[in-house]
């Protein structure tokens, strides 16, 4: 099937990416720049890889979120909490729907290309602090594109059943650099290895028992999964 796949940069996408090039036919690349603190890190590597599969790599600006929705992720928001990814604060860096406003600009971009799939990189780690991740907006997701779409644009989430410790071992096996991709919701230099998701990277790699290729300013005792004992 000829697809387009969603690639911020960062590890699970990437991998998403790698896997839909042994699957399928890529038609294009596609990533947003919708004013994220961390968008300027991580949109590189998604080029980087694109053209290492020899797709045309997208960007498409969706300035509106920045200016006018609210989340600590974005830039003026509050500070990126600190934690463990599944954590109550963590809920401060979802942005407002966007999975649905990307989803549905992908649709019409993979229409136009003449793709009959979109790839998400979509996992059960998500399910717990993002909405617009959860199993029945995707499944709903899913059949409004397949539904306003001539081609019936198919939703395509190969990791939805997959840990993120997982999704690492599946970016082994297909080769991923993991050096070349970006986690962390700061945006610095380089990893923070305090916000929560370069806890979750950090824990990804623990349970993919793979040596972990990322520079971090500090690497503090990972910290406790809520509800764990």
């Amino acid at each position: 099937m000829k697809v387009v796949v969603l690639c911020s940069g960062g590890m699970d996408s990437v991998t998403a990416l790698h896997w839909a090039r042994a699957h399928h036919e890529v038609q294009a690349v596609l990533s947003f720049e919708y004013g994220a603190r961390h968008n300027h890190r991580e949109i590189p590597f998604a080029a980087e890889h694109a053209k290492q599969i020899g797709a045309p790599h997208q960007v498409i600006p969706l300035d509106f979120i920045g200016k006018l929705f609210a989340s600590n992720l974005l830039k003026g928001g509050g500070d990126i909490p600190e934690g463990h990814y599944a954590d109550e604060n963590m809920k401060r860096t979802v942005v407002p729907f966007r999975n649905g406003i990307m989803l549905a600009a992908a649709s019409g971009l993979a229409e136009s290309t003449g793709a009959g799939g979109l790839v998400i990189a979509a996992h059960t780690g998500d399910h717990t602090i993002y909405p617009d991740c959860r199993e029945d907006f995707m499944r709903a997701m899913g059949d409004a594109m397949r539904l306003g779409t001539y081609a019936g644009i198919e939703l395509l989430r190969p990791f939805i059943a997959l840990t993120k410790g997982q999704i690492a071992a599946e970016g082994a096996r297909l080769g991923v650099d993991f050096a070349r991709t970006w986690s962390c919701y700061k945006g610095g230099a380089i990893h923070c290895g305090k916000c929560g998701t370069c806890v979750e990277r950090r824990e990804a790699m623990l349970e993919a028992g793979l040596p972990d290729p990322t520079a971090y300013e500090s690497t503090p005792p990972l910290p406790k999964r809520p509800g764990a004992n």
